[in-house]
C-alpha cells in the first residue's frame, strides 16, 4: 500500500474518526480545524468528543497524525483533501454549505493536490458545483470524489474499519482509484458510481433507517390501542429474511446528527424539484409526534403537570455517546417546562448546550438522586446502568411511582410487582 499525505478539514466526529482511521491504515494525516481550543485539546493528547476507541487510536498513531489551525501546514504536501465539515440546515431548510465552499476555496494553493473527497453529507448536485469551483480556482487537474460516511456514534471506529460497503462517487477513474486505494487493508465491497448517485446513497440510506423506526412506532401505537404486544409483533416480523429485525424497534423517537438533518434535507431537496415526498414527510411527522407522546402518558397518569417533578433518565440521543444533537430529551424537557413541571435529569456523558431548556432543568450525578422525590420518571436513553439500578429503592424514594419507559428497557411485570404505575411503548 502506498502511503499518502492527507489533509482532513474539520475535527468533529467525522473528521476525527476519518483522520484517525486513515492514519491507522498507514497514511500521514493532518487534521485542520478553525477552532483553536479544539486543536489545543487534541495536541495535548485529549479528545473533545466521546467515541469508544478513538482516543487510543489517535495516541497509537501520533507519529502519523497531527492537528493544526494553519491552512498552509494542512495542505503542505497533501495529495488528498477530505472535507468533513458541518452542513447544518439553513433558514430555508436547505443544507448550509458555506463551510464546504470555504474549504474548497482554501485549496487554491495546494500544489500537490490530486483529489478532493467530500465526506460531509451534502445535497445531490453539490459535486457539480464543487467541480466548477475547483476549475475556477485553478484546480481543474484535481479529481473530485464523493465518499459518504456511514458511521454510527458509539461504534464509529468499527464502522469505518469494517464497513458494510465503501461508496466511491467519482468524476474520473483516476481520482476514484486513488481514494479506493486509501482503504487498502479494509475488507469491504466497493460500490463505484457517479458523484450524484453517491450523494443520494447517504441520504437514501438514512431515510430508510428512519422509516423503519417510524414504522415501528406506528405499529407500537396500534398495539397500544388494540392490546397487542409490539415486542412480540416486531420480533416475529423481523424474522422474515425479506425484512430483517434491524431498526424495527419502537421508542421515544430518533435524534442525533444524521437522521433528523438528512431526512429534512432530502425532503427539502425533493420539494425544490417540485416533488412532494409523502412517505418521507409522514416518517418525519411520526417521529416528531412520538417525542411528545411521553408527555401525554404522564398527563394521563398525573393530570395537570404544573409543579410536578419529572425525572428524565438519559439525555444523549442514544447510549454510548455524549451527543445531544436533536436528542428527544430536549423536546421532552421543553414540553415539560411549558406544562409547568420541574425537570430533573441524569446522563453519564451528555453535554447539553447552554440555554433552554437545560438551564431550567436540574442535573443529578446518579439516577437515584434524580428520582428522589420525583412524581414520575421517563426512561429516555437506554443506558445499561438503568437496567441495573435498584428499582425497589427507586420506588421507595419517588414521591409518586409513575414510570414511562420510552425505550422498553425494563421488565413491565417486574416493575408493576414493585408497585410502579408503569407504561411503555406498544406493550400492554
Amino acid at each position: 500500500m502506498a502511503e499518502r499525505r492527507i489533509a482532513v478539514f474539520g475535527a468533529g466526529y467525522i473528521g476525527l474518526v476519518t483522520g484517525a482511521c486513515l492514519a491507522e491504515l498507514g497514511h500521514h494525516v493532518t487534521v485542520r480545524d478553525i477552532n483553536p481550543e479544539r486543536v489545543r485539546i487534541l495536541r495535548a493528547g485529549d479528545v473533545p468528543i466521546h467515541e469508544p476507541g478513538l482516543g487510543d487510536m489517535i495516541a497509537r498513531n501520533k507519529e502519523r497524525l497531527t492537528f493544526t489551525e494553519d491552512l498552509t501546514e494542512a495542505v503542505n504536501g497533501a495529495e488528498i483533501a477530505y472535507v468533513c465539515v458541518d452542513t447544518p440546515p439553513s433558514a430555508s431548510g436547505d443544507a448550509d454549505l458555506s463551510r464546504v465552499w470555504a474549504v474548497v476555496r482554501s485549496l487554491a494553493d495546494a500544489g500537490d493536490l490530486k483529489a478532493v473527497v467530500m465526506k460531509s453529507t451534502v445535497p445531490v448536485g453539490t459535486g457539480a458545483r464543487a467541480r466548477a469551483l475547483l476549475d475556477e480556482i485553478g484546480l481543474s487537474h484535481v479529481g473530485y470524489v464523493s465518499n459518504p460516511e456511514f458511521t454510527a456514534e458509539g461504534r464509529a471506529i468499527q464502522d469505518f474499519m469494517a464497513p458494510d460497503r465503501i461508496v466511491i462517487g467519482q468524476d474520473n477513474d483516476t481520482a476514484g482509484a486513488l481514494v479506493t486505494a486509501l482503504h487498502t487493508g479494509i475488507n469491504a465491497p466497493v460500490a463505484t458510481m457517479d458523484v450524484k448517485s453517491a450523494e443520494m446513497v447517504k441520504l437514501a440510506a438514512n431515510a430508510l433507517l428512519a422509516t423503519k423506526i417510524s414504522f415501528a412506532n406506528e405499529i407500537a401505537t396500534l398495539c397500544e390501542n388494540t392490546g397487542a404486544n409490539v415486542t412480540e409483533v416486531l420480533q416475529a416480523v423481523g424474522m422474515d429474511h425479506r425484512l430483517g429485525a434491524h431498526f424495527l424497534r419502537p421508542g421515544i423517537g430518533w435524534g442525533g446528527s444524521c437522521f433528523p438533518k438528512d431526512s429534512e434535507a432530502l425532503r427539502q431537496m425533493a420539494s425544490n424539484t417540485g416533488f412532494h415526498p409523502q412517505l418521507l414527510t409522514a416518517v418525519i411527522n411520526v417521529n416528531n409526534i412520538q417525542k411528545r407522546r411521553a408527555v401525554q402518558h404522564l398527563k394521563d397518569e398525573l393530570g395537570d403537570l404544573a409543579g410536578k417533578r419529572i425525572a428524565l433518565l438519559g439525555m444523549a440521543f442514544k447510549p454510548g455517546t455524549d451527543d445531544m444533537r436533536e436528542a428527544p430529551s430536549t423536546v421532552l424537557a421543553s414540553r415539560l417546562l411549558a406544562e409547568g413541571a420541574q425537570v430533573r435529569s441524569w446522563d453519564p456523558l451528555a453535554r447539553p448546550a447552554a440555554g433552554e431548556p437545560w438551564d431550567s432543568a436540574t442535573r443529578y450525578p446518579t439516577p437515584m438522586q434524580a428520582l428522589g422525590g420525583a412524581d414520575a420518571a421517563v426512561l429516555v436513553t437506554e443506558w445499561p446502568e438503568l437496567a441495573e439500578i435498584d428499582w425497589t429503592e427507586a420506588h421507595r424514594v419517588m414521591r409518586t411511582p409513575v414510570m414511562f419507559d420510552g425505550r422498553n428497557l425494563l421488565d413491565p411485570a417486574r416493575l408493576r410487582e414493585m408497585g410502579f404505575r408503569y407504561t411503555s411503548v406498544g406493550r400492554p
